[in-house]
């Protein structure tokens, strides 16, 4: 259905990655809290910007095709993304998503936030290797 291209050159944490179809370009810096400058963005950061958009979509979608309710037009789902080693070595990531459904009912929001993972290609993508936790606020 959909492509896109980035590329990153320098030094991959350090360095530059763009879109090639220049729709976005970004200056790329390690976080303080490891070891960097902190004077740019990070793929940890990237990668919440996007599963809080793609989340937030999918349940958008699911809602209306399951005929679940209606996403309020204020909804917002804020992604919390770390990074950190894994026991069995390397590096691993985890994610908590903060989902805001104002003027929805309880069980609603509960499904439609549970069927939004079965519709979100970052949480099919990731599923059973990054630890989601999912909070209705």
């Amino acid at each position: 259905m959909y492509q896109t291209i980035a590329k990153a050159q320098g030094g991959g944490r350090k360095g530059r990655a763009e879109l090639l179809d220049g729709g976005l370009y970004l200056s790329m810096d390690v976080p303080t809290e490891m070891g960097g400058d902190g004077n740019g963005s990070n793929p940890e950061q990237l990668f919440a910007l996007g599963y809080a958009a793609c989340y937030l979509g999918a349940m958008r979608f699911v809602a209306g095709a399951e005929k679940l309710g209606t996403v309020p037009a204020d909804a917002s789902v804020t992604a919390e993304v770390g990074i950190g080693p894994r026991a069995e070595g390397g590096f691993g990531i985890s994610a908590t998503l903060r989902v805001r459904l104002p003027g929805m009912d309880a069980d609603s929001a509960r499904r439609i936030a549970e069927r939004g993972h079965f519709i979100c290609p970052y949480s099919n993508a990731i599923k059973g290797n990054v630890n989601v936790v999912t909070i209705l606020e």
